[in-house]
């Protein structure tokens, strides 16, 4: 197991300090600020332990109230709104220097048979083509220089793949649509909550990076203030997470220093698992 696997293993591991209340054990990740994705994920995880197994996570609606401090502990606060005999619904508030820096609802339910249809999946190419983001820095060596070559062709615990290629250091306007692959790249348990907040985790990576793609600006453009102010997801079908699963991502607005991002997640032979919604702040202010 690669060390930026076994750390994705390690912002899972919560802390049991009294019923309905958990604490990180690791040191948390992030650029600048903790990884959105990371809070959510083990907001999911404090909510779904509080849960029967027999339930399984639906949907979850998430706001981003605060920058995390990496190097500081998250203190999560489990509230049980609702246990129905099918449905049940949590609350959890993250908490650092006592003041919340995220809030989430999320619904439980007990698997049922019912009406099934779904939006297809787009003919992409299969992500055996598709570029690694190693061969992806390789190719693009001259744009990103030494430090940025390194990051990126370093281990990740989620294998990205684009089935376009893009520049990030010298982006190009073009429509607000992109498909990424993406998986852990190791086997995993059977146990599907396991999967479902590794998605969680997984799903805030390149959405909001969606609503730039018109505007010929990337992560690095220097002129640009951005950060996640929500996250919403809804659980259609059962999947893994070591599986290659295709995020399809559009964004249908960007208006008043906000990008507006949506995620359709397939498995490999076409199933439509799970939708994924974000609205993201973005500034962009004066070169200096």
């Amino acid at each position: 197991m690669n060390q930026q696997l076994q750390q994705l293993f390690d912002h899972l591991d919560l802390e049991n300090l009294d019923d309905g209340l958990f604490q990180t054990r690791h040191k948390s990740e992030g650029w600048r600020q903790i990884f959105g994705g990371q809070v959510l994920a083990q907001a999911l995880l404090s909510a779904s332990r509080t849960v029967d197994d027999a339930r399984r996570p639906h949907s979850l609606h998430a706001y981003f109230l605060r920058p995390g401090d990496k190097a500081h502990p998250i203190l999560f606060k489990v509230e049980n709104l609702r246990d129905g005999k099918s449905f049940c619904t949590r609350r959890v508030t993250a908490v650092q220097h006592g003041a919340a820096i995220l809030t989430l609802d999320a619904s439980f339910q007990i698997p049922e048979p019912g009406l099934s249809h779904q939006e297809p999946m787009p003919e992409v190419p299969p992500p055996e083509a598709c570029l690694t983001r190693a061969q992806l820095a390789d190719q693009l060596r001259e744009s990103l220089g030494p430090e940025l070559h390194a990051a990126f062709t370093r281990p990740f615990a989620i294998d990205l793949r684009h089935t376009v290629v893009e520049n990030m250091m010298q982006p190009e306007a073009r429509p607000p649509r992109r498909c990424v692959w993406m998986r852990v790249a190791a086997d995993l348990p059977e146990d599907y909550a396991l999967h479902t907040h590794m998605l969680a985790y997984a799903s805030d990576m390149t959405l909001l990076d969606t609503s730039l793609l018109p505007h010929a600006m990337s992560l690095f453009s220097p002129q640009l203030q951005i950060a996640s102010l929500d996250h919403a997801m809804w659980f259609h079908r059962p999947f893994r997470m070591d599986e290659w699963l295709l995020y399809v991502q559009d964004s249908p607005s960007a208006s008043a220093a906000r990008g507006f991002s949506r995620g359709n997640i397939y498995r490999q032979n076409g199933e439509l698992v799970v939708s994924v919604a974000q609205e993201g702040l973005i500034r962009v202010h004066a070169k200096k």
